[in-house]
C-alpha cells in the first residue's frame, strides 16, 4: 500500500509522530507502525496471562478465607467492601453482579471474568487490603524481603500492578508504545521495563513465564526489530 492511502485510512494526525520519527522516511514509518501493532499485540498477550494468573491467584486466596463466592458477597450489604472507603470497588462488583443476576447468568468464575485489571489492582490498596484480611501479599511467596530501605508491601505491589494496568490502558486505547514517552523518538525502553516488572511479578507469584508464554512472547525479538529502525 502506499503510504498516501495508509495514512488517508488512519490519520495524517496518527501518522505524522511515525514519520518524524523516522526522519520523513514514509516507508519506515510505515513499517514502524505495523511493528508497533505486532510490540502491542505481543505485550497485550503477556499481560492477559498475567492478569488470569493475578486474579487466579486472589480468588485462591481470597476464597479459602472468605468463601467461595466472597466476591459476589462483598459488595452485598454488610459485605468486607460495604464502606464508603471501599465504594467504588464495591460499585463495581455490584454493577457487574446484578446484570448477572439479572441474566440469571452469575456464577463466581463469570464475576470473576467480568472485573477489569484495576479492581485487581485495588485489592493491594490499603482499605481494599485491609477489608480482605491483609493475606494478599501471600499470593507472591518469592517476592523480596522487605527491609529498612525497601518496603515490599501492599502498597509497593499496588504500584507495581499501576504501571503493568498504565501500560494495558494505553495499548486499549490504541496508544503508541515505541516512542520515547512524549516524544516522537523510537524507544523500546518503557515496554522493556513494563515487560521485566511483569517477570518479577511472575517469578514471585511462583509462576513459570516462560513455559506459560511458550510460543507466544515475542516481545524481546519485536523490540530488537524496532531499535533497528532508529535514526
Amino acid at each position: 500500500m502506499k503510504f498516501k492511502d495508509f495514512e488517508e485510512i488512519l490519520s495524517h494526525s496518527r501518522m505524522k509522530r511515525y514519520v518524524d520519527a523516522c526522519d520523513g522516511d514514509t516507508r519506515k514509518a510505515m513499517t514502524l507502525y505495523r511493528l508497533n501493532l505486532h510490540l502491542s499485540q505481543d505485550m497485550f498477550t503477556v499481560i492477559s496471562c498475567f492478569e488470569v494468573a493475578l486474579r487466579n491467584a486472589i480468588d485462591k486466596k481470597l476464597s479459602s478465607n472468605l468463601g467461595a463466592d466472597w466476591l459476589r458477597d462483598s459488595q452485598q450489604n454488610g459485605g468486607i467492601f460495604d464502606n464508603v472507603q471501599c465504594q467504588r470497588t464495591r460499585n463495581i462488583i455490584r454493577y457487574a453482579y446484578n446484570k448477572r443476576n439479572y441474566l440469571g447468568t452469575y456464577t463466581n468464575d463469570g464475576l470473576l471474568s467480568d472485573m477489569d485489571f484495576g479492581v485487581w489492582k485495588y485489592m493491594f490498596a490499603p482499605n481494599e487490603y485491609r477489608a480482605t484480611g491483609r493475606v494478599l501479599l501471600r499470593i507472591f511467596p518469592n517476592k523480596p524481603r522487605s527491609s529498612a530501605a525497601m518496603q515490599y508491601n501492599n502498597s509497593y505491589m499496588f504500584n507495581e500492578l499501576d504501571g503493568v494496568n498504565k501500560i494495558r490502558n494505553r495499548m486499549a486505547h490504541h496508544e503508541p508504545i515505541c516512542f520515547m514517552l512524549g516524544l516522537p523518538e523510537i524507544d523500546t525502553s518503557y515496554v522493556l521495563n513494563q515487560y521485566l516488572r511483569i517477570q518479577n511479578l511472575f517469578s514471585w507469584m511462583g509462576v513459570d513465564a516462560r513455559g506459560l508464554l511458550y510460543g507466544l512472547d515475542h516481545v524481546l525479538t519485536v523490540c530488537n526489530e524496532i531499535n533497528k529502525l532508529k535514526k
